[in-house]
């Protein structure tokens, strides 16, 4: 009998798209039916996300990408992620007694990168103009999408902040005052009209497909919207979390001189698959460091699911997020020691830390530049002992979180892509715009001695984290997930359930998922939860009672409740595609032809 998956494992011969909404879904795959390729369908499904999945991402925000260059054969990661503002100092934060950068409001706000990296992925790896790309989403914020349950629950319970606090962003999104139905249309015109700008600046160019989509970014960065982002944060300013109203740092030079890049992945071999994350300014890293520990276990003789092999995720994990907090950041600021962190030696030494209780400790390695102590501090006190200030912040975190899409065509170019950021929960909708920034300056250090710490025009070191994986130097896997710090567990066990465990893509999105939540929180007020294990209850009660016993104090998350894996894969010998979708939240969908 075969196993029961919630949805049917898409099957396909031409191209597949999985993402976070399916809105967004059938927006790649018009764009692949129309003839472009795995990029052009990423860029349109991207920016239908940025439109129905507010309370995930927007066009403020930013979105980490990897992909997959079939004519080249080549892996690239695209630097979806902006920059902080040149103003934002740690001695500013000192003198306007900041201790802890907030979550909300408009001072954590970074140059927005969405935009631009849908663009030069476009220009670079697509075959379309921008305006083909962003015809759907322009279509839908004109004519209006229906309001699903879950977008109608958050604007539900933030009701009380749009009304008090933003209300700009109560004019859409509680039209008339009240929160709107299951099912009605929302329109947002003025959100279409900033893609409508960009898309006429690339028509009037006259020249080449690569040149009207730089004319097209350039609206953005360099002109008019650039400039009412600038002028929207600068006149009003913004209670936020620390207790004060400020308005935004960016300047007209921040967007101007701002531009996503292509690098070079980070990348690790794995049961002969070459596994590749974006760099530091990410957690993504952390997925690695994982692999490499885990690959002297054997997990299979564990078990799928058994005590034994989630006690050894969640160990494995505890000393691969304590790296993240010791090495991690910028590594155009910072030096993380990758060429240590993922060599076997070390993970020899620090595997064999393991034991049969949960660890209570936070324990990194040693790299040759002395124990990292402050990582035995939460980032409060290291960040008040750093800056001699002390404030009393308001410790309620302003919560967002993140969405996921994957392409795949027939010649194998496959994109992964996490966007995520611009929130309307954490910062007001700007006026005549649509849409608000982000707040990802808040995952910063504000302790010059660690990686990640505030420096002007730096990228902070974010959770969002996509992953594509290579088999014989061609496509195999690109898959993501929402959900922060959690994002780099959730899809190592749904990876680990295809290549060890022999799942097909659905079955292992489907099966019960784990977390630690042992290491500080990336997100404003960045607390920590020693030896807590956040587990689906699914799970068997005699494994759950196994690793109580252990040490790990269980949080029982309720049955479908960690994250929202998405992935495709590639079959090249057979030119097979695949797609799968997870049924948590109810809204992320997959399809192909």
């Amino acid at each position: 009998m075969p196993p029961f998956m919630t949805r049917p494992l898409i099957l396909a011969r031409r191209g597949v798209v999985t993402s976070g909404h399916y809105l967004a879904t059938a927006a790649g795959f018009r764009i692949l039916a129309q003839g472009g390729n795995a990029v052009d369908a990423a860029a349109a499904a991207c920016l239908v996300l940025n439109l129905v999945e507010p309370q995930n991402n927007g066009l403020g925000g930013e979105c980490p990408t990897l992909i997959y260059s079939a004519k080249e054969r080549k892996t690239y990661a695209v630097s979806g992620m902006g920059w902080s503002p040149q103003a934002l100092t740690i001695d500013w934060c000192r003198q306007h007694g900041i201790d802890l950068i907030p979550g909300d409001g408009y001072l954590p706000a970074c140059v927005p990168a969405m935009l631009d990296t849908c663009c030069l992925a476009l220009a670079r790896f697509g075959t379309l103009s921008f305006g083909q790309a962003a015809a759907p989403a322009i279509e839908l914020a004109e004519d209006g999408f229906p309001l699903y349950e879950g977008l109608r629950e958050a604007i539900q319970r933030l009701r009380l902040l749009f009304t008090e606090r933003y209300p700009s962003t109560a004019k859409i999104w509680l039209p008339g005052g009240r929160v709107p139905e299951t099912g009605e249309r929302m329109r947002l015109p003025e959100w279409a009209a900033v893609l409508r700008k960009m898309a006429a600046a690339e028509s009037q160019t006259g020249k080449s497909r690569v040149a009207g989509i730089e004319a097209a970014r350039d609206v953005f960065y360099k002109g008019e919207i650039a400039e009412r982002m600038v002028a929207a944060i600068a006149s009003q300013p913004v209670l936020d979390a620390s207790g004060s109203a400020h308005t935004g740092l960016l300047s007209l030079a921040d967007f101007a001189e701002w531009h996503a890049a292509l690098e070079e992945p980070l990348s690790l071999e794995y049961r002969g698959l070459q596994v590749h994350k974006c760099s530091s300014w990410t957690q993504g890293p952390v997925f690695l460091q994982q692999l490499a520990l885990l690959a002297g276990f054997d997990l299979r003789a564990m078990g799928h699911n058994s005590a034994e092999y989630l006690h050894t995720l969640a160990e494995c994990a505890k000393l691969a997020f304590a790296d993240r907090e010791a090495y991690y950041g910028d590594p155009l600021f910072d030096q993380p020691p990758f060429d240590i962190l993922l060599s076997e030696s070390y993970n020899a030494q620090r595997r064999s830390l393991l034991r049969e209780a949960a660890s209570p400790d936070l324990i990194a390695g040693e790299v040759g530049r002395g124990y990292p102590e402050y990582i035995n501090r939460s980032v409060l006190e290291d960040n008040r002992l750093a800056l001699g200030v002390q404030n009393a912040p308001d410790l309620t975190p302003a919560t967002g979180d993140t969405t996921h899409l994957d392409t795949l065509d027939a010649e194998g170019n496959m994109v992964a892509c996490t966007p995520s950021g611009g929130w309307f929960q954490s910062s007001p909708v700007m006026e005549g715009l649509g849409f608000p920034l982000g707040t990802r300056a808040q995952m910063f250090y504000l302790n010059p001695q660690r990686p990640n710490a505030l420096q002007p025009r730096k990228r902070p070191r974010a959770t969002l984290t996509p992953t594509l994986v290579t088999r014989d130097g061609q496509p195999y896997l690109g898959f993501g997930t929402q959900g922060g710090d959690m994002q780099d567990q959730w899809t190592l066990q749904f990876f680990l359930n295809v290549v060890e465990f022999g799942m097909n893509l659905q079955e292992a999105l489907d099966a019960p998922m784990v977390h630690s939540d042992h290491f500080p929180s990336s997100f404003y007020p960045r607390q920590a939860f020693p030896q807590q294990l956040s587990v689906e209850t699914r799970l068997p009660q005699p494994v759950l009672d196994e690793l109580a016993r252990r040490g790990h104090k269980l949080e029982r998350a309720g049955d479908w409740t960690h994250g929202r894996v998405l992935a495709v894969s590639f079959d090249a010998a057979r030119g097979l595609l695949s797609a799968g979708a997870s049924p948590r939240q109810a809204i992320a969908y997959a399809m192909g032809w």
